[in-house]
């Protein structure tokens, strides 16, 4: 009997997706007005502009190269910490793409793939602002050098106790300007007392911690203030003067600044009311040699509030920064880790309380004006 053995051979068919290299005008031209535009473009604070594809690609391999070390869009902050609505990071994919554009040979694209141009506004972000103040004397940027923080004072004119529910601090040479910090500066206070307003001056030693309350700022980017609703406000008291700390870095070109800095007033009193402050350390005493020295430093606020700001701020021997809060019932919680500072950022935390719930409102961060 002859036996036949009946082998099936199955074959499977896979069909699988055709691997697209992205291109400029339809993948990342997207990404880089939503991320990077802010300081790339003219006028701006960043050394080029990334408006368009002639724009950017002499710089592909060193967006490649940002994104990859994460050194670009600027951001410091653990992301196992916080979750932060103003988020300069890229996700994943933003930087997949990117890598794969550059990677996969710069293309251009067809221009009607392009996303239309952003626009940026012009005038004040604000609205129209109640009140305006201006620096009165410029201040002239040199080319080169390291140039001194400046402080200058500017008195309000206010008459009478006002409450600010906005503020916006304009640089008139934005492109030199590291970060502008706006202090409110009380009546009888001896802050100061000594420097002539509205001549850009620099301090004495030990003078710059004066504690006045913090108002808002500037940082290429962004600005930084106490949130802008009728609701939540900032009080300036009649006769108070504004105090402005300015860092301006050089760039090879000379520049002409008078920063000014625009108000919204609200009608009536708010329901809660917006202070700042700091939690400064100035006897610093590094021992020799010592790679990890920790500096700590507390405050005890004795009433129920939201804590809605905070900016870590160090010089050049700061690498890292840990904020705790402790409840009164002992509960400790790290809310912000820093674990690699850098000086030439002075950047601001702003959590999404869509990500956490019913704690929000007690647990959420923005920024604390320091100095």
């Amino acid at each position: 009997m002859r036996f036949w053995v009946l082998t099936l051979v199955c074959a499977a068919v896979v069909s699988a997706a055709p691997v697209t290299t992205p291109t400029f005008n339809k993948d990342v031209l997207p990404i880089l007005e939503k991320r990077c535009q802010d300081c790339h473009r003219p006028g701006e604070a960043a050394p080029m502009a990334l408006m368009n594809y002639t724009d950017a690609r002499p710089w592909a391999k060193a967006i490649r190269q940002a994104v990859i070390t994460k050194k670009m869009p600027p951001w410091f902050a653990d992301p196992s910490v916080g979750h932060f609505s103003n988020d300069r990071s890229l996700s994943q994919d933003e930087i997949d793409t990117l890598i794969a554009w550059v990677d996969g040979g710069t293309k251009e694209g067809d221009t009607k793939d392009a996303p239309a141009p952003r626009k940026f506004v012009e005038g004040w972000n604000i609205g129209k602002p109640d009140l305006i103040l201006q620096m009165p004397t410029a201040f002239e940027v040199p080319a080169s050098g390291k140039i001194d923080y400046q402080y200058v004072i500017i008195p309000t004119g206010l008459t009478q106790d006002t409450w600010v529910s906005k503020i916006e601090v304009r640089p008139g040479a934005r492109a030199n300007m590291h970060h502008v910090i706006v202090h409110v500066r009380e009546p009888g206070s001896k802050w100061f007392a000594d420097h002539k307003p509205g001549v850009a001056f620099i301090p004495n030693r030990g003078e710059a911690g004066g504690g006045a309350t913090g108002l808002g700022g500037y940082v290429p980017g962004e600005e930084f203030a106490p949130e802008g609703t009728p609701h939540r406000a900032t009080l300036i008291k009649a006769g108070s003067d504004l105090v402005l700390q300015l860092h301006y870095t050089a760039n090879n070109k000379p520049a002409s600044d008078r920063t000014s800095i625009g108000m919204v007033f609200t009608k009536d009193p708010p329901v809660e009311k917006v202070t700042g402050g700091a939690v400064p350390q100035f006897r610093i005493a590094i021992p020799p040699g010592d790679p990890n020295y920790k500096i700590a430093g507390e405050i005890t606020i004795g009433q129920d509030c939201d804590l809605i700001s905070m900016m870590p701020h160090a010089h050049v021997r700061g690498k890292s920064f840990e904020y705790k809060i402790t409840r009164p019932n002992g509960e400790t919680e790290t809310i912000l880790k820093v674990p690699r500072y850098d000086f030439n950022w002075q950047l601001t935390g702003e959590t999404d309380p869509s990500a956490q719930g019913d704690q929000a409102r007690s647990d959420r961060l923005v920024r604390q004006f320091a100095e």
